[in-house]
């Protein structure tokens, strides 16, 4: 052992090596931010010695320097590599929360990237030549395709919630159903959003049922808001009653004090109902049934980048824009893109609306799923590498906290091996190939649905099967 820590190279012999400077060309660094990457593989190959855990060449002769350099390649390629990696999401589950939710339209991305590229006109008026404001770029766009007065948009609908809290109801009463206090991912509650913006929480009715004279007993001078939260993560059935949007909005109306607020969670803008997909209200629907402000994310069923979109009337929209945790949740340029790029595909009707990657796996038809998923089954058992591949009926999810009681009707591509698991296949799926690619396992069978996956995808993810 002593012999073999004696023949360790010192950093500075190594750094002379040609094949070194060729590593340091090959990740496009230098000497001073790799040097420290040659003494951690020094460390851990000395720490393998002491620990008589090494096993490769001794150290001293050319086969040791091979080995090091292939260690010192591996070494960089992790410390410079990104974390947030691109994934293929075989799962069906379209707003699939740990996989990023919402994927961008090319309109959108295109966008995006120019406005990160260039300058912009975020905050300046170009026709002016004075300063201008950021809330400008999506609000007359978030106006045309909800009918709101105004609108402004914050880094997500939580920060949507606190902030109309914080601005039109501090210190006053907001009433709300006790069945509508829910908890979204992450352990974040409705209530206690309201509580930690200094609104008092006011909570009516019981868990399942929730009348009008409800909302009515409780409303007395402090009374600030009535809030109606949109259960968008779950569902009550059986013997159960809500308050109607048009009942709260009459009843608000009656107090000039009282403003309505809907969060209604998911941001619809398109009727999916029309498609028997859900009930989802419509945000421009909410809005002409009387509701004073509401908020939406942007990332779910409007299919683009997470914001909390904010629409309502202008008094009040004007207040928001005016408090300072504006400034707190504000976004920054590449969200707006994203936002205006989605937001303009719906401008355009329904041939812009299904370029957005949400809506347009929501609509596919059953029979080009069945299409596309027959050739891909023949691709699979053409490659004789002992992997079977059958389709299966099954069910696609929307995921994202919306329409939970959607199942979306779909076709599977089954594969199985007759030596290899079916957990072992997802694993080497999901950390031996890039893109990584995630998949559903039931049965013992890995289940692929193609909802999700594009046309490019699916040559990646045969290639991908091809190696099994």
């Amino acid at each position: 052992m002593k012999q073999f820590l004696r023949q360790l190279p010192a950093v500075h012999e190594l750094q002379k090596d040609k094949r070194f400077l060729d590593l340091i060309e090959k990740h496009g660094t230098d000497t001073e931010h790799f040097t420290p990457i040659i003494k951690e593989v020094l460390n851990d190959i000395r720490k393998d010695i002491v620990n008589g855990k090494w096993n490769g060449p001794e150290p001293g002769n050319s086969l040791f320097i091979d080995k090091f350099l292939g260690l010192l390649d591996s070494a960089a390629t992790e410390r410079f590599d990104f974390t947030l990696k691109r994934v293929i999401n075989a799962t069906g589950t379209i707003l699939h929360t740990n996989l990023g939710r919402a994927r961008l339209s090319e309109n959108a991305i295109r966008h995006v990237m120019d406005t990160a590229r260039n300058y912009s006109n975020l905050e300046y008026k170009l026709n002016e030549g004075e300063r201008g404001s950021r809330h400008s770029h999506v609000e007359t766009l978030v106006k045309e395709v909800t009918g709101a007065e105004a609108a402004m948009v914050v880094n997500n609908n939580a920060a949507a919630v606190y902030l109309i809290m914080s601005a039109l109801a501090r210190t006053k009463e907001v009433i709300v159903s006790r069945g509508q206090l829910v908890e979204i991912g992450g352990s974040f509650r409705i209530s206690s959003i309201m509580e930690e913006s200094g609104a008092h929480l006011v909570e009516v009715g019981t868990t399942n049922k929730t009348h009008l004279y409800d909302y009515e007993n409780a409303i007395n001078d402090n009374t600030g808001m009535i809030m109606k939260v949109h259960t968008s993560n779950f569902k009550i059935y059986g013997f159960s009653k809500t308050v109607e949007t048009e009942e709260l909005a009459q009843l608000s109306s009656k107090h000039d004090h009282v403003v309505f607020y809907e969060d209604l969670g998911s941001g619809v803008l398109y009727d999916f109902s029309r498609h028997g997909i859900g009930d989802e209200p419509v945000v421009g629907d909410v809005l002409k049934m009387g509701a004073d402000i509401v908020s939406f994310s942007g990332d779910k069923l409007l299919g683009g980048p997470q914001a909390g979109i904010i629409a309502g009337k202008k008094s009040l929209i004007d207040q928001l824009k005016k408090h300072q945790l504006a400034r707190v949740v504000r976004v920054d340029k590449m969200t707006l893109a994203a936002l205006e790029g989605t937001l303009m595909d719906y401008l355009k009707g329904e041939q812009g609306f299904l370029n957005i990657p949400t809506l347009r796996d929501l609509l596919v038809p059953l029979d080009e799923l069945k299409d596309r998923s027959d050739r891909f089954i023949r691709e699979i058992n053409a490659l004789n590498n002992g992997i079977i591949a059958v389709m299966a009926e099954g069910t696609s999810q929307v995921g994202g906290g919306t329409m939970p009681d959607v199942q979306l009707p779909t076709l599977l591509v089954t594969i199985r091996h007759p030596d290899i698991s079916a957990e072992h296949i997802a694993r080497k799926l999901r950390t031996e190939h890039s893109p990584a690619i995630v998949v559903r396992i039931q049965k013992e069978e890995v289940h692929i649905d193609l909802r999700t996956v594009t046309a490019e995808e699916e040559s990646i993810l045969l290639n991908a099967i091809k190696t099994i």
